[in-house]
């Protein structure tokens, strides 16, 4: 069973969705398709919350597909309906003459398995209960997202893909793409990212999750079935937001940013308030961050991505993930990523050309630290067009 609804144009001058023939969908998948999880146990019913950009073409070759990071989920290139923000995350990407042109790729964008924006969730109500999972929601990992990814693929008939793309967790999405499917994916392009979380990277997400449950208002994870949320959202995944976010940047980003100016006013006050701009900044990031997003979905898809280590799938061995693969691959990190530096990119590329794949990489200067891959960045751009282009022109797909 499907759902579909097409996105019209806004009469406030949003004309994207109309250009890029926008879709939202979801699909849902019965007690006769469950999801079968790494954990051991299945996941049925489910559902899968995406969103195509472009027409697909005749014979179904020129499909791409976006792999979001932790916090974003399907709305790549389209107004979000709670934030009312028009464009998308990636809208610098994805649109007509953009990198990945929706005037001759057909894009897909899925919100993971787990996440909270139409895809089945913590969340959302436990069949056999009749309240929200919560904390009986199975655990996920990046696996179990891309499993689900192709049977929505599948159930679209959709044999392969043009080119699987994404940053940061939907980077670790990309390369278990082509290790785990490899015959499907024709080229991939893992961004800012890195084949296993780093102890470092662990290490932030507990300190978010900690501050979530350590949140009264979490109960256990129960929030959602006594009804009594916050209005205002839970405290706790504001600070895990406020947290993580700081790894997002580079230290000469917030210099550059923030400095030590202070938040409308001309001296210090010498108590708790927000003084300095990055306090405040950080404040409304935590705060708003709550309006869109689901705490227990936040515990679930930081787990996932700890759990995250390719090459314990193949032996311990990483390049033993991409032994025999025909994927061509473009891999991408910044100078000032700290939470995925080069290094752990380099690690991604040593292994493919230890497997001998078809692999370009390159390293792009920048102070914009790891969100650097969601800003504007002409040589991203540059680089990535490039690549499409000439996959394109070998996988015989017109201008």
């Amino acid at each position: 069973m499907s759902e579909t609804r097409e996105l019209k144009a806004e009469p406030d001058g949003d004309t994207d969705a109309a250009r890029l023939n926008a879709v939202s969908a979801v699909e849902v998948f019965g007690p006769d398709a469950p999801l079968a999880l790494d954990s051991g146990v299945s996941l049925s019913p489910f559902t899968i919350a995406y969103e195509t950009y472009g027409r697909l073409n005749a014979d179904k070759s020129n499909v791409v597909l976006i792999c979001h990071a932790l916090t974003s989920d399907q709305y790549a290139a389209s107004r979000h309906p709670i934030t009312g923000k028009p464009g998308g995350w990636w809208s610098q990407m994805v649109g007509p003459g953009k990198p990945i042109d929706t005037d001759r790729f057909f894009v897909i964008c899925q919100n993971v398995i787990g996440g909270c924006m139409g895809t089945t969730g913590p969340k959302d109500i436990d069949p056999r209960t009749g309240e929200p999972y919560g904390l009986s929601f199975p655990v996920i990992t990046i696996g179990d997202m891309v499993r689900a990814q192709a049977m929505l693929l599948d159930r679209l008939g959709i044999k392969d893909l043009f080119c699987v793309i994404g940053g940061s967790m939907g980077g670790m999405q990309v390369l278990q793409w082509a290790a785990a499917y490899p015959d499907r994916v024709f080229s991939a392009i893992p961004i800012a990212t890195a084949a296993r979380h780093s102890a470092q990277n662990i290490a932030f997400h507990e300190v978010g999750r900690q501050a979530i449950m350590a949140d009264p208002d979490w109960r256990g994870g129960a929030y959602l079935s006594d009804g009594k949320t916050p209005t205002k959202g839970l405290k706790g995944l504001a600070v895990a937001r406020m947290a993580a976010h700081i790894t997002y940047l580079s230290e000469a980003a917030l210099h550059r940013k923030f400095g030590r100016n202070l938040q409308n006013r001309e001296k210090v006050t010498y108590g708790f308030d927000a003084d300095f701009q990055i306090e405040s900044y950080l404040r409304h990031q935590g705060m708003s961050f709550v309006d869109r997003f689901d705490a227990n979905s936040y515990l679930y898809i930081t787990r996932a991505m700890d759990y995250f280590d390719l090459a314990a799938d193949y032996g311990g061995v990483l390049a033993n993930a991409f032994k025999n693969t025909r994927t061509r691959f473009c891999v991408v990190s910044f100078t000032s990523d700290w939470l995925f530096p080069t290094s752990d990119n380099r690690q991604t590329v040593r292994a493919l050309n230890a497997a001998a794949a078809d692999v370009s990489f390159v390293e792009i200067e920048t102070d914009k630290g790891h969100d650097a891959f969601l800003l504007d960045e002409p040589e991203m751009f540059a680089t990535l067009k490039g690549f499409l282009d000439a996959g394109a022109e070998k996988r015989g797909l017109g201008q």
